[in-house]
């Protein structure tokens, strides 16, 4: 039995996961696993009702996710009712931080049948992951200001990277690629040129953990050179670790190649607690209760999370009925209101072909 604890959010988070649970019951009716969802309001319109005080996100209730087999996060963010930022951090880096979630990953796969900005590439080209460190460097939150809001202001946001958490990702990602039955090269990105103490560390770690794994493939590549190479010659790529800053902003544009945010999923992973999935697309909320949203990112990350928790079959299903829909010409876009489907006839569709 599957516990996952269920966070559907603010905006089209609510509607994407009722399509998401669609998809979750037929893989289930298919392949015979039990689970149990257990709703959570966090969110917008909680937090607004309470007159935006307090904690967007209590402590028991993250007493409660670490009894859990996962979490799964619909949306967070409504500016109209909560000023940007309180739930993101309130919520969304709560989780990963404090259940160490120390992982973020991300893959990066063409369908057939979706468009590339990339001329000339394929679902065969584009087809990598990338591991991201996801709780130290500059999302820390450490730093603060002086003299704020004079002329003589200074802000100053430290990069905070230690042996350990550097360790522990470039592991998790040596021991992804190793297990992988396609993929052979982790490259390190980095930028131990001008970060010459930060990423210092990132190199010695990669180069020690790495006598470890002879069987992998092992390449550097500094951050400015990774984006033309993910532009240029993705075919190249296999898994690349990163640190948290490089790895939000190349993991967007790794977006972009797949077709876009409607396509985009990810995972906060602890592989020795509780992982959180979701969408990497927004909140939405003009949106909202228009059924028009595009639900496929957030089956990709419920994909991801069934393959987390050990049903591979299930996982298999989720993504092969994903490849099926957009191969067919159903789906005219991905783009909400675009689609040629509403979200509910996106949900019927994938949890058909499962």
């Amino acid at each position: 039995m599957h516990n996952i604890a269920v966070l559907p959010g603010d905006g089209i988070g609510p509607e994407v996961l009722d399509e998401v649970l669609k998809v979750i019951r037929a893989a289930a009716e298919k392949t015979g696993f039990n689970y149990k969802t257990v709703n959570y309001d966090f969110g917008a319109d909680r937090y607004a009702a309470e007159g935006c005080e307090g904690d967007p996100l209590p402590d028991s209730a993250l007493s409660e996710f670490r009894d859990m087999d996962a979490i799964y996060l619909g949306a967070i963010g409504d500016e109209s009712k909560v000023p940007r930022g309180v739930l993101e951090k309130g919520i969304l880096l709560k989780i990963r931080f404090e259940l160490d979630q120390y992982i973020n990953l991300r893959p990066i796969k063409l369908y057939p049948g979706v468009l590339t900005p990339l001329r000339g590439k394929g679902p065969k080209d584009i087809d990598f992951i990338v591991v991201r460190e996801n709780t130290e460097g500059l999302y820390a939150g450490i730093g603060g200001f002086l003299k704020k809001g004079t002329p003589d202001e200074v802000a100053v946001q430290e990069m905070v990277n230690t042996y350990k958490g550097v360790k522990r990702c470039i592991r998790h990602a040596f021991d992804l690629t190793r297990d992988d039955n396609k993929r052979k090269k982790l490259t390190l990105c980095d930028k131990s040129n001008v970060l010459t103490f930060a990423h210092d560390l990132w190199q010695r770690v990669f180069e020690e953990v790495g006598k470890e794994y002879p069987d992998v493939e092992q390449d550097n590549v500094y951050v400015d050179a990774m984006t033309m190479r993910m532009v240029k010659n993705p075919e190249w790529l296999d898994v690349i670790v990163v640190c948290n800053m490089f790895g939000d902003i190349i993991t967007d544009l790794g977006a972009e190649l797949q077709g876009g945010m409607g396509i985009a999923a990810s995972g906060n992973i602890n592989p020795n607690g509780v992982s959180m999935f979701e969408p990497i697309h927004g909140s939405a909320p003009k949106y909202k209760r228009l059924n028009v949203a595009n639900p496929l990112a957030a089956i990709c990350a419920a994909g991801m999370m069934l393959d987390h928790l050990g049903e591979k079959e299930a996982a298999k299903r989720v993504d092969n009925a994903i490849a099926t829909a957009l191969a067919s010409g159903k789906i005219k876009s991905l783009s909400a209101g675009k689609m040629g489907l509403s979200t509910t006839e996106m949900g019927d569709l994938i949890a058909g072909l499962i």
